[in-house]
């Protein structure tokens, strides 16, 4: 009976940290994408307008907003959503770069306590933030490459501007729209 007692060894419970995203958030991540490059595919197609919702920029911010990742989880959903982009006619590669910066402009504003009440502005102005450094940077890029010593009249800027600002209040509607029921849905705080 005494040596039971003396091979009793005591039991410390220890909490590891985890890191990088959970399944369930990477699950989340590659849906909400998906969800998005249907909907550009399809929906997008529909609008002739210059301003159009990117949906893939929205699902983006959307999923930033609900599993909140630390920056280099932001770069990576950035540059996947980047290669997403790859599959649709338009500038190849570029998009590389304006969803990284996208993604991570996002993620800055996940660390920014702004909260009145139960609403929350943080969803509306994340995203149309994010989706103009998205555009900016996606144009800034453009104009390096396409432009630069070339002998080719750019495109004036105020064309870019005006798609850029009205698809950022597109998906910012969006992303206000669906960010509460996907939450609950989700039960995340």
């Amino acid at each position: 009976m005494e040596q039971r007692a003396a091979v009793r060894e005591q039991r410390v419970v220890a909490v590891e940290k985890r890191e990088g995203l959970s399944i369930s958030d990477v699950l989340l991540v590659g849906v909400l994408l998906a969800a998005g490059a249907v909907l550009k595919f399809f929906v997008g197609s529909m609008f002739s307008m210059g301003m159009k919702p990117n949906f893939i920029i929205a699902m983006y911010c959307l999923s930033i907003l609900i599993i909140r990742p630390r920056f280099k989880e932001a770069a990576v959903i950035g540059l996947l959503a980047g290669a997403i982009c790859q599959f649709f006619p338009g500038t190849p590669y570029i998009n590389f770069m304006s969803e990284l910066v996208g993604a991570l402009v996002m993620a800055a504003f996940m660390y920014i306590p702004i909260k009145q009440g139960k609403f929350s502005p943080i969803p509306v102005i994340s995203t149309f933030i994010s989706t103009l450094a998205s555009g900016f940077t996606f144009i800034a890029v453009m104009y390096l490459i396409f432009y630069a010593g070339a002998d080719v009249k750019p495109v004036p800027l105020a064309i870019f501007m005006g798609i850029i600002f009205g698809t950022a209040a597109i998906n910012s509607v969006i992303v206000q729209i669906l960010y509460v029921p996907l939450k609950l849905a989700l039960k995340r705080n």
